[in-house]
């Protein structure tokens, strides 16, 4: 069986094409494309005509290699950006970037007329600046028209979906990261919108992943010169669809999707909403079987991109083998940051960034490439730390081990010092974890697979699994207490 996987992540996106014979599941990529924003009259948007142009292409791509033979296609993207329709069912503008200044300040808007308590024991969503609904607030309080004029709302893989199949729906997982959904009443949180002035009819009914759209519309058969090839709304968050792909070492282990962000968690029958996960700020996102992922948003390997991209930019680039090897040369422990502070969320001059956050908090100032790398993926370990400490803070059950999936396996060093920092084994496996699991979830839809059990046992079957275990981790001890330390003096 034949099955294509759109990945949409935010730097680069593919086409993935899964073969399975009903024991191994086999990967090739058919296409792969740059998916960066692009900057426009000081807002940060996301070019949708280009993406949806190359999900065609990789379509057509598939398609020419000699696999006509599709059973079925699913699409993945990050979470809380959207896309409005309007009721002749064009899109109204390029959706906006999570990262676009436009939420400045919109969390405070937000509390000023709701508590932040009444927020969160509602959605049960941490407070994150770029949430689907302070964006909606923004463009509210700015008096924009395309909010005015709209039909429907719709995340981007759920737009996607829609110009594939002229379908209008939200997908669960997806919905659950915008702040906006209410996870016990199992709908949108439309009494708390209407306190705050935000439209709720033009949210789209919510749907579980799995749930079978539609084949593609006629206008895009023509197009395409293909068939009316059957659309899956999979897990369309990344963060669900990687978390479906992890292989569990043992029962209670902890998740962590490595990549521009790193999410890491636990998965749960029900959401954990109270007093502590709110002062922790942990969130709790939806998952495949209407699960819940109890996990905590970390900045992720995003700084060590804006680094390698500044240092581009003034052609001082380096690969990524030389960063590791630079890395693994530098001093240990120069200094430790908190790779969630302010400072770093937004683009542009990273490591002069690194380097004044250093000097403003009296610790020795990382120089070289190396040096400034290995602060930010010691500290990144040493956050992954903290938020296993939480997680069992909250649950009051240990986590034994750490899976981790996701393009950040790659950098071994890293899974290596998460190893030391955590105190515990780590599994890293499988890379491919977003694709994997988008395609587990059109497999489990087509009956090909039982369930997720059987899937993640196929996925044991068909990838590799590298272990880590700790070593030196009264070194890291200390390093932990300097983190502590520095977020109390903040």
């Amino acid at each position: 069986m034949k099955i294509l996987a759109f990945d949409y992540g935010a730097s680069s996106g593919r086409s993935i094409l899964g073969e399975f014979n009903g024991e191994k599941l086999v990967l090739r990529e058919t296409h792969r494309f740059l998916s960066d924003p692009v900057m426009m009259n000081d807002t940060f948007t996301w070019d949708f005509l280009r993406l949806f142009h190359e999900m065609k292409k990789g379509i057509i791509n598939t398609v020419n290699g000699g696999d006509r033979d599709i059973a079925s296609i699913g699409v993945d993207t990050w979470g809380v950006d959207f896309g409005l329709i309007s009721k002749q069912g064009k899109l109204l503008g390029n959706p906006v970037h999570y990262r676009d200044s436009r939420t400045d300040g919109m969390i405070e808007k937000a509390c000023g007329i709701l508590s932040a308590d009444e927020i969160y024991n509602t959605t049960g969503i941490a407070f994150q600046k770029f949430n689907t609904l302070y964006q909606l607030l923004a463009m509210k309080c700015d008096g924009d028209p395309s909010l005015e004029v709209a039909d429907k709302l719709l995340f981007v893989p759920d737009l996607f979906n829609y110009f594939l199949t002229g379908e209008k729906f939200c997908e669960y997982t997806i919905t659950s990261t915008s702040q906006m959904y209410d996870p016990n009443k199992k709908d949108w949180a439309r009494d708390m919108l209407t306190k705050l002035g935000i439209r709720t009819d033009i949210l789209a009914e919510v749907i579980p992943a799995g749930t079978k759209l539609g084949g593609l519309t006629k206008s895009v058969q023509n197009e395409l010169g293909v068939g009316a090839i059957p659309v899956i709304a999979v897990a369309e968050h990344d963060t669900g669809a990687a978390v479906m792909s992890v292989p569990y070492a043992e029962k209670g282990a902890a998740f962590l999707s490595s990549g521009t962000w790193s999410l890491l968690g636990i998965e749960l029958d029900k959401p954990i909403i109270n007093e502590k996960t709110l002062k922790l700020n942990y969130t709790n996102e939806g998952g495949y079987n209407n699960n819940v992922r109890l996990l905590k948003n970390i900045m992720g390997l995003w700084i060590n991109n804006e680094c390698m991209r500044d240092w581009d930019k003034k052609g001082e680039g380096i690969s990524y083998a030389e960063m590791n090897k630079a890395v693994e040369e530098a001093d240990p422990f120069i200094a430790v940051i908190d790779v969630d502070h302010p400072d770093f969320f937004d683009p542009f001059n990273m490591p002069r960034k690194i380097q004044d956050y250093c000097k403003r908090t009296g610790q020795r100032v990382p120089e070289t490439k190396g040096e400034i790398i290995r602060v930010v993926e010691e500290s990144l370990a040493l956050k992954y730390k903290q938020c296993i400490i939480g997680l069992e803070e909250i649950t009051g059950k240990p986590v034994p081990s750490l899976n981790i999936v996701g393009g950040g396996i790659k950098n071994k060093v890293l899974s290596r010092f998460t190893a030391n920092a955590i105190g515990r084994p780590v599994y890293a496996g499988p890379v491919e974890a977003t694709a994997i699991g988008n395609l587990s979830c059109q497999l489990i839809a087509l009956g090909e697979v039982s369930g997720i059990d059987q899937a993640r046992d196929v996925i044991r079957n068909s990838f590799p699994i590298e272990a880590y275990q700790p070593v030196n981790t009264a070194a890291w001890d200390a390093a932990y207490e300097k983190l502590l330390d520095l977020q109390a003096k903040a």
